[in-house]
């Protein structure tokens, strides 16, 4: 079953391309002490604003720091809160989804309820509106971008859920007593994964888009911690002068994104059973 799955996966060129790409990040994020050329919040006053040259590949900026450095940590920053927050909203979506499913019912009219209203809710004026009451930093971004990024995975788990909870297996086990908990995440869960990971791979890059939209705005990861955004930040105050604070974390921002949701749609084609 593995072998059909990366074999599709590697036969498809676009999810290979985005498969590389992650997998170029994974390795900047995990590395970059070693391969950062300077600390990221190390100052160069005699290079402020400097352009892209041999001494600094992406130029500096307005305080004399090195942008390749700080490009480099940041991956680290928007992978680290990307995975947080992903790893936040599938938790909450497995548990609401997978009790509703299975009891159906008032249980489910409650839940789906819930759901319907958060949705309603454009989530990113959501998250501005918690973000206001806490103190802006890494780990408020991610938990507030995972408490309100659940509602797709919800949906995705309850219908694998409602599928497959009258198939004879379901019922087999149901018949020697096994308990609604063991059912639910020892039969039924491992039957749905398909739809979550793919789920998982593509909330990755929305929550990047997410944390560098709010540290751009100043309201996420605050300086001198190192982000896509708050870099973006300086490049607008300075893009007159200098445009390489907003070309470079901006096409970085793209890319990460673009390979997440390329890998997305690759292992989507590769788990659905239905292509041949």
């Amino acid at each position: 079953m593995f072998k059909i799955i990366w074999h599709r996966l590697i036969e498809n060129k676009l999810a290979t391309i985005g498969g590389i790409i992650v997998g170029i990040l994974f390795i900047v994020a995990i590395f970059a002490p070693f391969i950062a050329p300077n600390a990221p919040d190390e100052m160069d006053r005699l290079a402020i604003l400097t352009p892209p040259s041999f001494i600094h590949l992406l130029g500096t900026d307005d305080l004399g720091r090195d942008v390749l450095s700080r490009m480099i940590y940041g991956a680290r920053v928007s992978l680290f809160v990307g995975f947080a927050a992903v790893g936040i909203s599938i938790i909450i979506g497995i548990i609401i989804g997978a009790l509703s499913g299975y009891f159906g019912g008032i249980i489910d009219s409650i839940f789906m309820r819930f759901v319907d209203i958060m949705l309603s809710i454009p989530t990113f004026f959501l998250i501005l509106a918690v973000i206001t009451f806490l103190e802006p930093g890494i780990y408020n971004i991610m938990i507030v971008i995972g408490l309100t990024s659940w509602m797709g995975v919800a949906r995705l788990v309850r219908a694998e859920f409602l599928s497959c909870r009258d198939k004879e297996f379901i019922l087999a086990v149901r018949a020697v007593g096994a308990s609604g908990f063991r059912i639910m995440f020892r039969h039924m869960l491992p039957n749905s994964l398909s739809p979550i990971i793919v789920s998982a791979v593509l909330g990755v890059a929305s929550a990047v888009l997410v944390e560098s939209a709010l540290s751009f705005l100043g309201i996420g990861v605050q300086s001198p911690t190192p982000s896509w955004g708050n870099i973006l930040t300086s490049g607008k105050d300075n893009i007159e002068i200098a445009w390489w604070l907003s070309f470079f974390p901006g096409s970085a921002i793209l890319i990460t994104v673009l390979g997440y949701n390329l890998l997305g749609e690759g292992l989507r084609d590769s788990l659905d059973p239905r292509v041949n």
